[in-house]
């Protein structure tokens, strides 16, 4: 198998669920997975894009065993540094009248095409195949510059895919196609199929937004086969295209295309790497959440479906969330830590005791990591620091609230001791009895006053956390905000 990106922007999570799938598919047999980078396009190519795709598949956790940063018996694993190989690969394909010098200009092909009453978008017509020698020497004598094209078989190519059965491309359906430049510079086309002839790949899994080009790709195997290069056309899996809103393939402007904009939200690999799975495949027909391993363990290929896989922001969270809800709660704080670091937080280590008490309250609360950071950050906050919510206090500590702060305030503090069941009796006793509130209209002013928020982790745990002094402080600072809305 082989993941074989180019290093151009950020990792999109199509091109991620690829390396997913080769991934699963190389480990599910026992199989070797090469990483390799097409970095020929100077103009497009950049050293922060591949330090980008390393620090995905790192943070992923895929693993590769052979290709860039680890070596192999087939380097060097940049396209970059491999020009003599194709330089040769090139030679010997024009030795063995696999390829042909090209001269037609894209204005002679519509040309002809237009005389004979054809479309005059059809392409290239394969008219250069039989140049004499004194016609090229005409075409050179004119200052015109050749491409190398390949000349494709006058059969029918056929292959079975992994995904989409047999297929069939019919003879003259494929124009001979463009292979390197007249100085011989290559281009993509004979650039991949080298590599995977050279470094014996064997199955090829990729999107199916490729699979217009896999007759060339055989073709072009076949014709390197016959001039010593590799053992020919493998095995493909054209998988389907992820999607977004409204059926479109999803672009690289859509946020959600963004490998890491889902972990600087607070996805955790295993969440994301389980949703990616589902887009085209499933562990089976009742069953959303896995691990990886178990992910290896069953994978298929021939079960992933041919039908556009669409990314639903909101199946994705819920996926993440299972398994923040599997997570060991020591593991759970753990993780937490950077997103409360994004709000500013760094935690002191007497506060590393207060997370941990603090982080179970939110972890079946919390969708992405950043839920529990923002659900968590009251605690950490001093007091000139601490702020509710602009909206949340707006709507919940005005003029109406301050009776009901005052009551909190008065019946909590006579508490002789500062407990979660304590503070709960209290509170009911003051608000629901004393005032007559229903619960949701007395406690909504007590949580945005001391979390700052309409939703936080349960509310007579979270002042215990807190603790007396500046449980009350807060409520008298919310009196007062109160007071000033009035």
């Amino acid at each position: 198998m082989r993941f074989s990106p180019s290093p151009t922007g950020i990792p999109h999570v199509g091109l991620i669920r690829t390396a997913l799938f080769n991934w699963a598919h190389a480990r599910h047999h026992g199989g070797t997975l090469v990483f390799r980078i097409e970095d020929t396009d100077a103009s497009r190519d950049s050293a922060e894009s591949y330090e980008a795709l390393l620090d995905a598949l790192n943070w992923l956790g895929l693993d590769w065993d052979e290709g860039v940063e680890k070596g192999g018996p087939h380097g060097p694993y940049r396209q970059s540094e491999r020009a003599e190989i194709y330089a040769d690969a090139l030679r010997r394909l024009i030795e063995g009248g696999e390829v042909y010098e090209s001269f037609s200009s894209g204005e002679e092909i519509e040309a002809r095409h237009r005389a004979a009453g054809r479309d005059p978008k059809l392409g290239y017509d394969n008219a250069d195949r039989d140049l004499t020698d004194e016609q090229k020497a005409a075409f050179r004598a004119d200052g015109r510059s050749p491409v190398y094209r390949l000349r494709m078989p006058d059969s029918d190519i056929t292959f079975t895919d992994l995904v989409r059965g047999e297929i069939t491309f019919r003879a003259g359906q494929v124009p001979d196609f463009v292979l390197a430049r007249g100085d011989g510079t290559p281009l993509y086309p004979l650039t991949n199929p080298v590599d995977d002839a050279l470094m014996e790949i064997t199955h090829v899994l990729r999107g199916e937004d490729l699979l217009a080009s896999t007759p060339r790709q055989i073709a072009l195997l076949q014709a390197l086969q016959r001039v010593g290069i590799g053992s020919g056309p493998f095995v493909y899996a054209h998988l389907p295209l992820v999607t977004g809103e409204g059926n479109r393939k999803l672009s690289k402007r859509d946020p959600e295309s963004n490998l890491f904009h889902h972990r600087d939200r607070g996805f955790v690999p295993e969440g994301l790497l389980n949703y990616l799975a589902l887009l085209g495949w499933s562990i089976a027909d009742d069953r959303d959440v896995f691990s990886l391993q178990e992910m290896v363990e069953a994978f298929d290929v021939s079960r992933v479906s041919g039908n556009a896989a669409r990314f639903d922001v909101k199946k994705a969270e819920a996926i993440n969330a299972a398994h923040l809800r599997l997570l060991a709660p020591d593991d759970f704080a753990a993780r937490v830590v950077p997103y409360l670091a994004a709000e500013g937080i760094e935690l002191t280590a007497d506060q590393q005791g207060l997370l941990a008490a603090a982080a179970p309250l939110v972890q079946e609360r919390s969708q992405v990591l950043s839920d529990a950071a923002r659900m968590l950050a009251f605690l950490f906050r001093d007091e000139e620091s601490f702020a509710p919510d602009a909206d949340a206090a707006g709507k919940n500590l005005n003029a109406e609230a301050v009776p009901v702060l005052d009551a909190a305030v008065a019946g909590l503090t006579a508490l002789p001791e500062w407990t979660a069941a304590a503070i709960e009796e209290s509170l009911k006793s003051s608000l629901v009895d004393g005032l007559g509130l229903k619960p949701r209209k007395a406690f909504a002013p007590v949580r945005v006053a001391i979390s700052g928020r309409t939703v936080s982790p349960p509310l007579y745990e979270s002042m215990e956390l807190l603790g007396r002094e500046r449980s009350l402080a807060r409520l008298g600072a919310g009196v007062r905000h109160s007071q000033g809305m009035g």
